[in-house]
């Protein structure tokens, strides 16, 4: 196995009271998060305190990625029963309101806030980020460039966040329209090479724009504390399965296009905006969604990208160790996104004559018992 290329999964959740299944009380939140910093170090608090994000260590074994995950979610879910509270993955909450959050306390949270205004306010989403250690890490931002094509199939596979604030939106990931209204976010631009993106950081940091490049919320980016290159496009997934589905393929990405410096050599502004095109047909249909392909100008759907894609990384995952977690990918297509499930779940209890609001609670019940199924040991 090559132990190279390296990665880390961090994975954000929702809480949700119990009963209500809509934003926890104060009280329940903080003794929630009092208990999770005493049993569980690699859970952290989020931007709000409904929020709750989850890490593993660097690693190159997906099965140990999988016992980490799998234990932090078991141990999340039995505190948060503890406290009478539901804890779930997804890019949005199908029934809080943005409007009734408190942030946590912390300076960086509060200059956010007070930076992006109603704006900031509104930021109730949850993200899957994964990040894939880059032999030479002044390569990173042409690896960048040259993989954003594959942006649109990774939100995609990750769908999960078909409701908001109580509607249904019609999109299988409205999260990205919710972080879309934040600056410099989505599709990152492409870049003439390693000292033009410094020059941007350098720029906006000396005119007092951003603190640090760690204010650059692109779709995926160069990170700022670790030699990795991190993808943030995908939503929260409810599914470990998927959730490591989606990590494998972006890792064995990044090794293709560091061994293949011709993949996708030739991106202008023509190629980048195909890719945002194909970004938004993803966010509206996930893995219903056809996805256009430049060179034969045609669209296709999801499912022949996804198998062009595990053929080009073939060679990278059998190298890596994780073609099974890759081609995982494939039951995403046939049995469907966290947001199918979530949407099916909701069309399921309306039809047995529940209320809107009642028929949202299903999909919340949902969400948590696919995040930390029940029997699994906490770690």
């Amino acid at each position: 196995m090559d132990t190279a290329y390296r990665f880390g999964i961090e994975e954000e959740y929702f809480l949700a009271d119990a009963s209500t299944r809509g934003t926890p009380r104060r009280r329940a939140l903080e003794a929630f998060h009092a208990a999770a910093d005493a049993h569980l170090p690699r859970a952290e608090r989020e931007l709000l305190q409904s929020q709750v994000e989850a890490s593993t260590p660097p690693s190159a074994d997906f099965r140990e990625a999988r016992e980490v995950l799998g234990g932090l979610r078991a141990g999340l879910a039995g505190i948060a029963r503890e406290h009478r509270l539901l804890v779930f993955a997804a890019g949005t909450h199908p029934i809080a309101r943005w409007s009734r959050q408190s942030n946590t306390e912390k300076d960086r949270y509060e200059d956010l806030t007070r930076e992006l205004r109603y704006v900031g306010r509104r930021t109730m989403v949850c993200g899957m980020h994964v990040h894939v250690e880059v032999p030479r890490p002044e390569a990173r931002v042409d690896l960048m460039n040259r993989l954003l094509p594959f942006m649109p199939l990774l939100l995609a596979l990750s769908a999960a966040s078909p409701f908001w604030q109580g509607h249904e939106t019609g999109l299988a990931a409205y999260r990205m329209s919710v972080f879309g209204e934040m600056p410099r976010t989505g599709l990152p631009e492409l870049f003439t090479d390693a000292e033009d993106y410094e020059r941007l950081v350098r720029v906006m940091t000396s005119a007092g724009a951003i603190p640090d490049a760690s204010y650059l919320w692109w779709a995926v980016r160069p990170s700022v504390k670790y030699p990795t290159l991190e993808l943030r496009v995908a939503d929260s997934c409810t599914s470990l399965d998927h959730t490591l589905a989606v990590a494998a393929l972006w890792r064995c990405l990044v090794r293709l296009a560091d061994r293949r410096p011709d993949l996708h050599g030739g991106m202008t502004g023509a190629s980048r905006a195909i890719a945002a095109e194909n970004l938004w047909r993803a966010q509206r249909d996930g893995a219903r969604a056809t996805l256009i392909d430049e060179a034969a100008g045609a669209a296709t759907s999801v499912s022949e990208h996804l198998e062009r894609t595990l053929a080009l990384v073939a060679e990278d995952a059998d190298a890596l160790g994780c073609a099974a977690e890759a081609g995982a990918a494939r039951a995403i297509v046939s049995s469907g996104t966290s947001a199918d499930h979530q949407t099916a779940a909701f069309k399921e209890a309306s039809g047995r004559g529940l209320a809107k609001c009642d028929a949202l609670g299903a999909v919340v019940d949902w969400l948590a018992s696919a995040t930390a199924p029940r029997g699994r040991a906490a770690a």
